[in-house]
């Protein structure tokens, strides 16, 4: 059916169908609420919260405005609305927030920063500016594509609108160099790479209005699995229990999501998944225009002081920005909200140093898009270069290589220049599966460090594309096993290990390392020369690699006399602040 024709049809409906809502909106009227829709809090999602962003107007043309007896009405082109997400995508995929990189660069400034924060964030910066040139995605992991949507309810496509919106998302994600990290279940356990990053999670809402507000989140894995939610009760809701669990749990995050993290922490809830939906809503940003106080009707506020105390308990757990300092965390986010009297969900979450959220609106204006930086080099620090590093040859044997790293300290940076195995979660359980099955290990799995990771699609002219590490705990389940048959005696990833494979490098004279999470443009831009695929190639990102590495930045996290770094870091320390306590 011809588009105009369909328009037609559509407002002639509607057309009848609200003059009649008009003229009985009084008998019609809902009653859910005794106080003002405004100070409701179902709808908070939707509240038009003050909002300082800066937009860029796309060059689209503007929506069409309708009168009807009932009023004016927004058409809005799917064609648009399918433009504005594939934009939204391809933006926040390359580009940072402005406010987001003034904060990285303020850690630089911070007489307070550790040397390794330093190191870290201007890594990243320098990431940054590389991403922003538009081939190489700031992080390997492009994530899972999520769309939320207030509809105001004078909006109208005539289509549903999760077409377009997935459509936007598919383009996105095919037509640039990035990941697809999806898995469909066959069944229980037999799973296959969708090959488009599809399906997204789309969640549209309807608000008052005539306008449509959108935010587009790319999450990868490593924050996500971050998410966390606890059932507490009225007992959790004093001072000193508050604190105790409150520092306990951020230590509990540990740096395998790529800090400095924006943090936050949701008390209360109707549900837990008004609980979790408006944690996710916090960690991006779209609630920081809340109001700082509560009300007898239940209204959503965050707490500024105990922002103050989350951020406080991410700086003493002396994490840092990955390898130790003050810069676990940017800044923290702490909302409040009504709870039913028998319980008090309780979440905790991050966005972590890849800030992938981007704000979108569509008005009688035109489509808008949140404005995010193009010219991150401006940013970059004088000098990131890492003094004092130990070179280690990966050209030589396996055991020449351990006996290198065992003469330097825990927690030494080393650069590393050879062959790396690559090998992450599916290779990992078809290599188990060949144990079972009583056969051999394959030589490269024995010969080679191995580092846990999987790319993104390779542009024109690199080696590979971004390449950054992936979460180590994920493969702990696996790795004395693999040690005691000679393999896998030195890891390569990010984040902190269990107690159990930092016992297994004592027992085997293992070692992992850990490199920089969220670098995964300039890694692959600076520090990977060849790759080609060892293994299970119908893997796809997953399938086991060799790469050729030089001047690879990574610290001794895990050594063989049994030290773990991590675990000395939470460590208290005397006169360290107590747990529980509340000034």
């Amino acid at each position: 059916m011809p588009k105009d024709i369909k328009y037609k049809m559509m407002l002639q409906f509607f057309d009848c169908f609200f003059a009649y809502w008009y003229r009985n909106r009084r008998s019609l009227e809902w009653r859910f609420f005794d106080v003002a829709p405004d100070r409701a809090v179902g709808i908070y999602c939707g509240m038009q919260l003050p909002d300082p962003t800066e937009y860029r107007r796309l060059e689209l043309a503007a929506p069409r405005t309708v009168k009807t007896s009932a009023g004016e009405f927004l058409l809005v082109d799917p064609e648009g609305l399918r433009r504005l997400v594939e934009e939204a995508f391809h933006d926040l995929s390359f580009y940072f927030r402005p406010a987001h990189l003034r904060q990285l660069a303020g850690v630089l400034e911070d007489p307070a920063a550790s040397d390794n924060d330093k190191f870290v964030v201007g890594a990243l910066l320098k990431n940054a500016a590389i991403s922003a040139e538009g081939l190489l995605p700031m992080c390997q992991d492009t994530g899972t594509a999520t769309v939320m949507g207030w509809k105001g309810e004078r909006v109208l496509t005539g289509v549903d609108d999760n077409e377009p919106i997935t459509r936007g998302v598919y383009d996105a994600y095919h037509k640039n160099y990035l990941r697809y990290s999806q898995l469909a279940a066959l069944d229980m356990f037999e799973e296959k790479n969708t090959g488009s990053n599809l399906p997204a999670q789309i969640d549209i809402g309807s608000v008052a209005g005539a306008e449509y507000r959108l935010l587009c989140i790319a999450k990868g894995g490593g924050s996500a699995n971050k998410t966390a939610l606890f059932q507490q009760s009225k007992a959790l809701l004093n001072p000193a229990a508050l604190e105790k669990f409150m520092r306990e749990k951020v230590a509990a995050l540990g740096t395998a999501a790529c800090p400095p993290y924006h943090l936050a922490m949701v008390v209360g809830g109707l549900s837990p998944e008004m609980n979790l939906k408006t944690l996710k809503l916090a960690t991006t940003g779209w609630l920081d225009g809340l109001p700082e106080s509560g009300s007898t009707e239940g209204r959503f506020f965050r707490d500024r002081y105990w922002e103050g105390k989350l951020l406080e308990a991410a700086r003493d757990s002396r994490l840092g920005a990955q390898f130790g300092g003050k810069y676990l965390a940017l800044d923290a986010r702490v909302v409040r909200l009504p709870r039913h009297a028998g319980s008090c969900p309780v979440s905790i979450g991050v966005s972590c140093s890849a800030d992938r959220n981007i704000k979108a609106k569509i008005n009688a204006d035109g489509l808008y898009l949140e404005k995010l930086e193009r010219s991150p080099e401006r940013l970059l620090p004088a000098s990131s270069s890492a003094p004092g590093a130990a070179r280690i040859d990966l050209n030589r044997p396996m055991s020449e290589i351990r006996a290198a790293l065992s003469k330097l300290p825990l927690g030494a940076l080393v650069l590393l220049d050879g062959p790396l195995a690559v090998a992450r979660d599916s290779v990992h359980a078809r290599l188990a599966e060949l144990l079972a099955a009583g056969r051999p290990l394959p030589a490269w799995f024995r010969d080679h460090p191995v580092y846990y990771a999987g790319p993104a699609k390779v542009p024109p002219g690199y080696a590979e594309g971004s390449f950054g590490p992936t979460t180590a705990q994920r493969m702990d389940g696996y790795a004395r096993e693999f040690m005691s048959r000679g393999a896998s005696l030195v890891m390569l990833a990010k984040g902190n290990r269990s107690p159990d494979v930092a016992a297994a490098c004592k027992d085997f004279g293992g070692f992992y390392l850990g490199t920089i999470g969220g670098a995964a443009a300039l890694l692959a831009a600076e520090n990977i020369s060849s790759s080609e695929v060892l293994d299970f190639p119908e893997l796809g990102m997953e399938a086991a690699r060799r790469i050729t590495v030089k001047n690879f930045p990574a610290f001794i996290l895990c050594d063989d006399q049994g030290g773990d770094y991590y675990a000395g870091l939470l460590r208290p320390r005397p006169g360290s602040p107590k747990e529980g306590r509340h000034e």
